[in-house]
């Protein structure tokens, strides 16, 4: 997985009563675009986030 900063991270939910999980990545910790990723979340808060399977990249807009 690769990631800039600007781009969403997208985490779908693992069963079906989870819902999704969309953040922006405000900044990347890893070596060429590696996790660990700062995301803000939709819901304002900040973290450090090792993406899974679950989760994938969506490219900002340029």
């Amino acid at each position: 997985m690769r990631a800039t900063v600007g781009d969403r991270l997208v985490v779908e939910g693992r069963k079906v009563d989870d819902g999704r999980r969309e953040g922006e990545v405000v900044e990347v910790h890893g070596q060429d675009g590696a996790p660990p990723y700062l995301v803000r979340w939709s819901d304002g808060h900040e973290g450090l986030t090792f993406p899974g399977p679950d989760a994938h990249v969506v490219p900002r807009q340029r």
